[in-house]
């Protein structure tokens, strides 16, 4: 599809078309698809928003950028900021701070677990810790055991030792599912006191706990 035809299809009233024109944006160097993802910014479909947003992480810019920040912090759906998390860290170091503030201001669960997602390929130890100790006090379980999961990437680092000892008083959760992914995450830890702790939830009283903690134990 040219650019005329992409222009033109942006501007239809149907959303299928206007998202058909940004994904065929995929071809076209930053110069000329940033300008037209940044023109549909907006755009009254959830959906439509997200593909600017995803397309604004691979067509990189200054305003692609800014765009992406104001979109995290503004729209009203969770999922097109979910979508500006993922792009943003694409900018690089740049916008760890973002990241993390905005995992400090956003409780929205999807929001919290697609920058725990981000961030690992960002490979700042201190920033990760720093968001999932976040991670382990929220009120939703998924974000909780995604915490713990994220703190297991920390492993080699010089926030290991932190992770480890963030994840340990988990190993006693009162939901089976959090002390599972306890016991997954500390068969990555080299270490006594992680050792221990899965031969504690070898006795565990729900089955897929003993079941992970087992796997944790062999060589």
């Amino acid at each position: 599809m040219d650019i005329a035809e992409i222009k033109a299809i942006l501007q239809d009233s149907d959303s299928q078309k206007r998202l058909k024109g940004i994904v065929a944006l995929k071809e076209y160097e930053a110069d000329v698809a940033s300008p037209l993802l940044l023109s549909k910014q907006n755009d009254p479909e959830f959906l439509v928003r997200s593909f600017v947003a995803m397309g604004l992480g691979r067509k990189r810019s200054d305003d692609g950028f800014d765009t992406l920040l104001t979109m995290l912090d503004t729209d009203p759906d969770a999922n097109v900021r979910a979508e500006a998390s993922n792009s943003l860290a694409m900018y690089g170091d740049t916008a760890i701070p973002h990241l993390v503030h905005a995992f400090q201001i956003n409780t929205n669960w999807l929001i919290r677990r697609s920058i725990l997602a981000a961030m690992i390929d960002l490979h700042s130890p201190a920033h990760m810790l720093e968001i999932c100790l976040i991670a382990l006090k929220d009120a939703d379980l998924t974000v909780i055991n995604a915490g713990i999961d994220h703190l297991t990437t920390l492993v080699g680092t010089d926030q290991s030792e932190a992770a480890l000892a963030a994840i340990l008083p988990f190993k006693t959760a009162e939901s089976w599912y959090t002390r599972m992914h306890v016991a997954y995450g500390l068969k990555r830890f080299d270490h006594p006191t992680a050792q221990a702790a899965l031969i504690e939830l070898r006795q565990d009283k729900h089955h897929k706990v003993v079941a992970a903690a087992l796997e944790g134990l062999l060589p």
